[in-house]
């Protein structure tokens, strides 16, 4: 048996077609785009891991350019036609202020250090 864990935008299709079966979803909760399929946390109480995007800045970038890139990102992200894609290819836009995906940011390396660190990782 082949498994494999990866981004659901870039499995979908693949499972919506019967080439690929979906066993679970890693976020905490369903996928509308999948809502037949569970979570691992339904079978594991506490996992969780979800992939993400977002956009970054060099080191230095002004503030008012951050803040503009903002402004168009999230509005790019409640904009009807992006929204309907990203639903469809089974994301979920999560809008942010800079402060709030630093802070993300910060959050995920945390999370995933420790994962690192537990598994005792080392890079080759």
């Amino acid at each position: 048996m082949h498994v494999v864990f990866d981004n659901l935008p870039g499995s979908i299709e693949h499972i919506r077609a019967g080439k690929l079966s979906a066993l679970a979803v890693t976020t905490t909760t369903r996928s509308d785009a999948l809502p037949d399929v569970p979570t691992i946390a339904e079978a594991v109480p506490g996992y969780e891991a979800s992939a993400w995007f977002g956009m970054g800045t060099p080191k230095g970038t002004s503030p008012e350019i951050i803040d503009k890139l903002n402004i168009a990102v999230n509005a790019a992200l409640i904009d009807a036609k992006v929204s309907a894609k990203l639903a469809e290819l089974g994301g979920t836009p999560m809008q942010m202020t800079p402060v709030e995906f630093t802070k993300h940011v910060s959050d995920e390396t945390e999370k995933w250090g420790k994962v690192v660190k537990f598994a005792n990782v080392k890079a080759e």
